[in-house]
């Protein structure tokens, strides 16, 4: 069963402020590049705003898939598999994330993605492009939040027959 990821309204304008700043940047760092004589022997810092679109485009969460054994969450170019072994409960549950800080990760540039902690779930971990979709997965050790679209819909299957 496939659920889409839609992105939020804050997503969307962080994503496209993030791809501004960046392509400025690099915009900026070839005109000073070919202002001072041409030396092409740092054409890297012109290339480098720009290769962190491509990165964190990479990264982009473009839905949720509940296969009988795991929950894969689709990024660009691949997918990452989360396991339903030991999975105890999935609630959608928007408040539970409230608060939260990004400890390592993705905050917001194609997708909010990474290790966060607050003081409603401790260290989770996050695969989010709507934080108003949230679902939370509580595993015995650990807790995964994710946004599909149908968020009751999605913590109802992925609770189902395994």
């Amino acid at each position: 069963m496939h659920f889409k990821a839609p992105w939020s309204r804050l997503l969307i304008g962080v994503s496209i402020f993030a791809t501004m700043v960046c392509l400025v940047a690099s915009f900026a760092a070839w005109a000073a590049m070919t202002r001072a004589g041409g030396d092409s022997s740092k054409w890297w810092a012109a290339l480098l705003p720009a290769l962190m679109i491509v990165g964190a485009a990479l990264f982009t969460i473009r839905g949720y898939t509940i296969e009988r054994d795991s929950i894969l969450v689709h990024r660009l170019l691949w997918a990452t598999r989360l396991s339903r072994t030991g999975l105890k409960s999935a609630t959608h549950d928007p408040a539970q994330i409230a608060g939260g800080i990004r400890i390592f990760g993705n905050g917001g540039f194609f997708s909010f993605s990474g290790w966060f902690r607050n003081k409603h779930l401790g260290t989770y971990r996050a695969y989010i492009t709507d934080p108003s979709l949230a679902v939370v997965l509580r595993y015995g050790d650990r807790v995964v939040v994710v946004s599909p679209a149908e968020p009751e819909r999605f913590a109802s299957a992925v609770m189902g027959e395994r």
